[in-house]
């Protein structure tokens, strides 16, 4: 994935030196921390000024993908960044041919469709995705499970 601005904010594949503000970020969220550092070369950060402003993660599972981890600062929320973060998981997959795109939400169900996702039940979700982590131990039952396909 290739570097990108918007305005004074850099989107950027996430580095080794990241994990630490994007895990305090998670926590300040209130999201799973399992998981991350395991699939945090597949992350996103959003950066101003050196700082780590935003984050977004992808798990991958054979043609399937989960997004994840989608936060941003409380200082920054309402400019669009969780959304830029979101296109561009959705881009890094579909340019990876990945065909499905899962997440799991608490809180934020009403702000995925604008970019294609709608509920299915849970068990709709393919069955690589219902075997990861996040879906069997790190999110609640409650949580509503989104879908959309990537591709033709």
């Amino acid at each position: 994935m290739a570097e990108s601005r918007r305005a004074d904010v850099l989107l950027r594949p996430a580095r080794p030196e990241d994990l630490a503000p994007a895990l305090a970020l998670l926590e300040t969220a209130g999201l799973p921390l399992g998981g991350v550092q395991e699939w945090f070369d597949r992350f996103v950060v959003a950066e101003h000024g050196g700082a780590i402003i935003g984050v977004a993660g992808l798990e991958v599972y054979g043609t399937d993908g989960l997004l994840r981890s989608v936060a941003v600062s409380d200082d920054w929320r309402g400019r669009g960044l969780g959304g830029a973060l979101t296109e561009e998981i959705l881009s890094r997959s579909a340019r990876e041919g990945i065909s499905a795109i899962y997440l799991l939400t608490e809180t934020a169900e009403g702000f995925f469709p604008r970019y294609g996702f709608r509920r299915i039940g849970r068990e709709e979700a393919s069955e690589e995705v219902r075997a990861s982590a996040e879906f069997r131990d790190l999110c609640p039952a409650s949580a509503a499970v989104m879908f959309r396909p990537l591709g033709a």
